[in-house]
C-alpha cells in the first residue's frame, strides 16, 4: 500500500498522484477539504468534461475512468470523442464561446501554438497550478520530446498523455519466409529496398503477388506528409531554416519524396489511396511485412486478437531507416491542457496530473496501450512483459527526434501549413508533378502563410 502526499495551500489542498488500488492518505481528515477546494463529495461530485479523438475517446474512459475514480471518488469525467478532421475547429469555437463546455483539451502535437495564442490553456507551470502540483509529479523526468510538445514561447501549456511516434512495424515470420535476416535499427535505406525486392512474393503459387514489402501512408490526408519528412530529417534536412522560412525545397528534399515514391513499387495494388487505416488492416491481416505508421497501434496490433491476426512473437518495432544522418521518426504527440475558462480548475489539474504521473502513466500504458512519456517509465519494469522491447524502442524513438527536430511545424499557422504540405507530397507522389516542383510549390506557399 502506497502513501500520498498531500499538497496544501492556503486555499486548496489536492490528492494528485497515486496507483489505482488500496490507497491510503497520508492525511485522512479530508474529505471536508475536497468540497472546499473543487474535488466533489459523494453529495456533490465534480463533473469535468474532456475533448478528445474519437479515436480513443471511448476506450479511456470506460477504462481509465474508473481507475481515476479509485483514487478521486468525487470527479466525474466524460470524454467527448470527435473526429479528428473537426478536432482543432471545435476545440478553437468552444475556446473562445462565452459558455464554453469543456475542462480538459486533448490537443494534437502541431495545435498548442494555435490554442495558445488565443489564449486558450492555462500555463500548468504557473503559480495557480503549481499550488495544487503534488511534490513527486518531478517534471524533469519527462523524455525532452514529447514534454516540449506541450510547450510555446517558454511556456507549458499542455502535458503528454498519449506519446506518440512514427515507427516501423515489421512482420518476422515474412522476413523468415523470404530467407531474409530480421531487420535492425540501423538498416539503411538502400538495404531496405534489397529487402523490399525479395519481400513481394506469390505465396500459393496462382502467379500473383499476394504479399507485399510495405505499406504506409500515401493518400492526399495532412498526416502523409510525415512519412516524407521523416526520410527528409534522416538525411540532415528540416522543413525551416533558424529564421523560420521553407529549407526543405532542394536536394535533400526531393531525394526523400523519391524515397517515398519509390516505397509505392512494393506496396498492395491501389497503395496510392492507402492511409492510416488501409495500411494497418494490411499489415494486421499478414499482407505486407512493414508497415510505417504510429507506434501508438501497437497493442492491437501484436497483442489484442479481437483486432488482429498477429502475435508478439511475430511483430518487431523500431525506428524507421538510416538515411545519411541519422534513423528516422517522428513525433505525434497527444498532450492535455486545461480550458483557460474552466470553473473546475483542480479537478481538471487532478485528473491530468494523475494521468501523467508515474502511476497513471503505468496504468494508461497497461490498460489501453498508450505510449508513456518518463524516463523512469521507460526505464523500469514493465507491467506487462509485451511492453518491455515497445519501451526499449520508444526511449531510442525520443532520442532519434530530439536529435533530428523531427515534428511539424511549430506555429499558429501550422495546420495551414501542414495542408498545403499534404496537397503538394500527394501530387508528387501521384506523379502529378516532379518532386522539385511539387516541393518547391509548398515552400512558396508556405513562405506566405507562415508570415
Amino acid at each position: 500500500m502506497r502513501s500520498i502526499h498531500i499538497k496544501t495551500t492556503a486555499k486548496r489542498r489536492s490528492v494528485l498522484a497515486g496507483l489505482a488500488g488500496s490507497v491510503v492518505l497520508a492525511a485522512m481528515p479530508l474529505a471536508s477539504a475536497h468540497a472546499q477546494d473543487g474535488l466533489g463529495t459523494a453529495d456533490n461530485p465534480v463533473e469535468i468534461r474532456v475533448m478528445a479523438n474519437e479515436a480513443f475517446a471511448n476506450s479511456w474512459q470506460t477504462a481509465l475512468v474508473p481507475e481515476f475514480n479509485k483514487v478521486f471518488p468525487h470527479v466525474r469525467v466524460t470524454f467527448d470523442g470527435v473526429p479528428y478532421t473537426e478536432l482543432l475547429a471545435k476545440m478553437m469555437l468552444d475556446s473562445t464561446s462565452p459558455d464554453p463546455d469543456y475542462d480538459v483539451l486533448l490537443v494534437d502535437d502541431p495545435w498548442v501554438p494555435q490554442l495558445a495564442e488565443i489564449g486558450a490553456l492555462v500555463d500548468l507551470k504557473g503559480e495557480e497550478i503549481s499550488a495544487l502540483t503534488d511534490e513527486d509529479y518531478d517534471w524533469d523526468d519527462f523524455n525532452a520530446a514529447p514534454l516540449a510538445a506541450g510547450e510555446w514561447n517558454g511556456i507549458q501549456y499542455a502535458v503528454p498523455v498519449r506519446s506518440n511516434l512514427l515507427l516501423r512495424f515489421y512482420n518476422r515470420s515474412l522476413y523468415e519466409q523470404a530467407g531474409l535476416p530480421e531487420p535492425t535499427p540501423a538498416q539503411t535505406w538502400d538495404e531496405f529496398f534489397s529487402d523490399a525486392e525479395k519481400l513481394v512474393r506469390d505465396t500459393n503459387g496462382d502467379g500473383k503477388d499476394d504479399v507485399w514489402a510495405v505499406d504506409t501512408y500515401f493518400v492526399r490526408e495532412s498526416l502523409t506528409p510525415t512519412i516524407w519528412q521523416s526520410i527528409l530529417n534522416a538525411h540532415g534536412g528540416q522543413l525551416l531554416d533558424e529564421s523560420g522560412a521553407p529549407a526543405f525545397a532542394n536536394e535533400t528534399g526531393a531525394k526523400s519524396l523519391e524515397i517515398h515514391k519509390r516505397l509505392l513499387d512494393y506496396a498492395p495494388p491501389g497503395g496510392l489511396g492507402h492511409g492510416f487505416s488501409e495500411s494497418l488492416q494490411a499489415f494486421r491481416q499478414g499482407l505486407v511485412a512493414n508497415l510505417f505508421n504510429w507506434g501508438s497501434v501497437y497493442k492491437s496490433t501484436a497483442v489484442d486478437p479481437k483486432s488482429t491476426t498477429l502475435t508478439v512473437e511475430e511483430v518487431g518495432l523500431q525506428v524507421l531507416p538510416v538515411g545519411s544522418a541519422q534513423a528516422g521518426t517522428h513525433r505525434g504527440i497527444w498532450i492535455a491542457g486545461i480550458s483557460s475558462k474552466t470553473e473546475h480548475l483542480e479537478a481538471a489539474w487532478a485528473f491530468i496530473q494523475w494521468l501523467t504521473s508515474k502511476e497513471g502513466e503505468s496504468i494508461n500504458a497497461t490498460l489501453v496501450g498508450s505510449f508513456p512519456a518518463r524516463k523512469s517509465t521507460l526505464g523500469g519494469e514493465p507491467a506487462e512483459p509485451w511492453l518491455g522491447p515497445v519501451y526499449e524502442t520508444l526511449q531510442n524513438a525520443y532520442e532519434v527526434a530530439a536529435d533530428g527536430g523531427m515534428w511539424r511545424i511549430r506555429s499558429p499557422k501550422s495546420d495551414a501549413a501542414q495542408q498545403i504540405l499534404a496537397d503538394e507530397i500527394a501530387r508528387g507522389l501521384a506523379g502529378q508533378a516532379s518532386a522539385e516542383e511539387a516541393l518547391n510549390t509548398a515552400a512558396e506557399k508556405i513562405k506566405k502563410v507562415l508570415k
